[in-house]
């Protein structure tokens, strides 16, 4: 054994253990490489992760979205041919309102006409025959002594008081009131301009309050036909102003219609295009994680195999280093001469005496240059105690190595302890960080989510009451609007009733006047000298004033007519803006409600979440600091695990193999002991 340090055999030995060196280097140096690369790999896959995760609640999102927005596009779309529909119905019964308007307003006139015409003549008839009769000359005797009517004309015509044309269309108008049976409604006799013939019956002698009878009748007809006509005029009014509301109303809901299609169109167009980049950008990730997920298999994979075969590498070394150490030893002492120094000698001291002590020497040596290299305190001690144990000696027990051995393996129990519980908390670290990790990322976004959704529900909530107090103004000053229109519609009614009771009042005055002129002057009882001329003129001032009256009072029903109208129109139009706007309050004071309640929903919400990543953070931050902030990294603690305990197990397989050569000695030294005896003997 001492010729093995400085011989070629300890040279190949040495040779061994700088390539088991250089070996367990290069394997050092693979491991770390391969630590960061799958670190590499699971930070990325937990990266690719959580984008695919989102990608795909994107995905769900806009998927809704584009339904949401696409049914609600066939609502507006449906509701857009129903208003369409309903416009161009309004439009049609407006349209035949208004021919039917217009011909009635032609037949009117055309009886106004024919009644107007009809009066002047008989008022005219009149004025002559009440005339004559004042005078009493012989054509008044001829007259009186007719048998009817129509006698009575004739001669007057002869008598050159009345125009042959006028004598024609009253004879006419006489000879129709006598031979029509009337059988249709009062509404169709207003305009047939001929008052009924029943009036004209056993009337033959007396054609002058036949003729009045006539007027009364005509006068009658043409106000029935006027009243009727502003009735008329009125309900067309009322009928049209009602179909405009209607197509204004409908038109309106049509704009809105067709922007709200517009506003869904646009929405879903843009999640589409959200849609197809998302997709496109979710496919993507899902095969660049597959891509890497093979990629960190592989590696892993000629990880595990360059592992492996640098296991078995050493392995062969150690085998070969074992075999030349145990079976060279005599050859080596034959082939290069005891006289020689061996390796142990030249540093060993005076004490190194035999192969057990070179193998203590030995197994202390590595063990030392082990604690160096890897500056350990504890392989420090375990030298100290190796050395002590040595130099104690006990070289007649069986084992001589028994100590040292001893020591070792406790050594080695020790660290591969150390290990397995530093294993054990690694994968507690990794396992507790990633899902505590995951956590954050996922409350973090989530309490994102939540704020970004809070503060649009706030600021459309500030813009619908805004709106909403817009609407109210506009509310208070459409009722004081209505108010003031109330008050002003209350005096022109009252002035209306005041100066309608003094046109009246004056007519009847001035139709008593005239009945009380027209009776005296037409009677012929007087006892003196009657002023028929002044009379005459008074009765003619008379009823131009009655006239007058008659159309002032027409002109106040008519201006009250319309002023009523006008009123009525501005009031539903007022009601209806009313009816709108306080409608738009409630939707959109609901809204604001609504949205105010879900956003404080949405706040504790997301205030549950914050506590929740709160105590994420809180346990992030103890768990960092017990598995980061350390001096020495997982990897290097297991390096140097590794690199102690291939030191260790160097130095027992070394004992382990001098115990066995040592024991073989002994079993030769027994037995040639006699043979040494016997020669010293002779």
């Amino acid at each position: 054994m001492h010729a093995i340090g400085s011989s070629p055999v300890g040279k190949a030995i040495e040779m061994i253990s700088n390539l088991q060196s250089k070996v367990v280097k290069e394997g050092e140096q693979d491991q770390k490489l391969y630590e960061e690369y799958a670190e590499w790999c699971e930070d990325r896959a937990a990266n690719l992760g959580n984008e695919i995760k989102t990608g795909q609640a994107e995905v769900t999102t806009l998927k809704a979205t584009i339904e949401s927005e696409s049914s609600t596009i066939a609502s507006l779309t449906a509701k857009i041919e129903d208003l369409t529909g309903g416009i161009a119905v309004d439009e049609a019964d407006a349209q035949a309102a208004m021919q039917i308007r217009a011909a009635e307003a032609k037949s009117f006139k055309t009886a106004e006409a024919e009644l107007v015409e009809t009066t002047s003549m008989l008022e005219r008839a009149i004025g002559i025959i009440e005339r004559e009769m004042s005078k009493g000359g012989a054509s008044m005797l001829q007259l009186q002594s007719a048998k009817n009517i129509a006698q009575a004309l004739g001669i007057m015509v002869k008598a050159a008081v009345l125009d042959s044309a006028d004598a024609t269309r009253l004879t006419a108008l006489l000879q129709n009131s006598h031979q029509s049976e009337i059988t249709d409604s009062a509404e169709e006799d207003a305009y047939m301009g001929a008052p009924k013939g029943s009036v004209y019956e056993s009337q033959s002698g007396n054609i002058l309050e036949t003729l009045k009878g006539l007027l009364d009748d005509a006068e009658t007809q043409l106000d029935d036909a006027r009243k009727k006509e502003t009735a008329n005029q009125h309900n067309f009014e009322m009928l049209k102003q009602s179909i405009e509301d209607e197509i204004k109303f409908g038109n309106k809901d049509l704009d809105e219609a067709k922007k709200g299609v517009a506003a869904s169109g646009g929405a879903k167009s843009a999640a589409e295009g959200d849609l197809s980049v998302t997709s496109k950008d979710l496919a993507s990730g899902l095969d660049t994680k597959g891509t890497l997920h093979r990629d960190c298999m592989t590696r892993a994979e000629d990880f595990e195999a360059a592992t492996k075969s640098r296991n078995e590498e050493l392995k062969a070394l150690a085998a070969a280093k074992r075999a030349l150490v145990e079976a060279t030893g005599g050859a080596a002492g034959i082939s290069y001469g005891l006289g020689q120094l061996s390796f142990i000698q030249t540093v060993a001291t005076a004490s190194l005496t035999s192969s057990t002590d070179l193998a203590n020497f030995e197994a202390v040596r590595i063990v030392r240059d082990l604690a160096r290299k890897v500056k350990s305190a504890a392989l420090a001690q375990l030298v100290q105690r190796m050395t002590l144990a040595m130099q104690a000696g006990d070289n007649g027990s069986a084992d001589p190595f028994a100590k040292i051995k001893g020591l070792i393996s406790n050594m080695i129990e020790k660290l591969e302890g150390e290990a397995d519980a530093d294993a054990t908390e690694k994968s507690y670290c990794d396992k507790e960080l990633a899902e505590t990790r995951g956590k954050n990322a996922d409350k973090t976004a989530e309490i994102a989510k939540q704020t970004t959704r809070i503060d649009r529900m706030s600021s459309k909530s500030s813009v619908l009451k805004e709106e909403v107090a817009d609407l109210q103004h506009a509310l208070a000053k459409l009722a004081a609007a209505q108010a003031d229109m109330n008050k002003m519609r209350a005096k022109e009614r009252a002035a209306f009733l005041s100066n309608k009771a003094d046109m009246e009042q004056g007519l009847e005055g001035v139709k008593l006047a005239l009945k009380i002129l027209n009776e005296y002057y037409a009677s012929e009882d007087k006892a003196h000298d009657a002023a028929v001329g002044s009379g005459e003129s008074i009765i003619g001032l008379l009823e131009v004033v009655e006239s007058d009256f008659t159309k002032d009072r027409a002109e106040i029903v008519s201006t009250e007519q319309a002023a009523a109208a006008a009123y009525d129109r501005e009031t539903k139009d007022n009601e209806i803006e009313r009816t709108t706007k306080e409608k738009d309050v409630e939707y959109k004071s609901k809204e604001a409600a609504y949205l105010g309640k879900e956003s404080a929903e949405l706040s504790s919400d997301r205030e549950t979440v914050q506590a929740e990543l709160d105590a994420v953070l809180e346990y992030l931050k103890r768990l960092e600091g017990r598995c980061i902030a350390q001096a020495e990294t997982y990897a290097e603690r297991k390096r140097r695990f590794e690199t102690e305990l291939a030191g260790l197990k160097e130095a027992l397989q070394i004992l382990e193999s001098e115990t066995a050569l040592v024991q073989r000695r002994s079993l030769r030294h027994s037995r040639k002991a006699p043979i040494r005896r016997h020669i010293h003997a002779q």
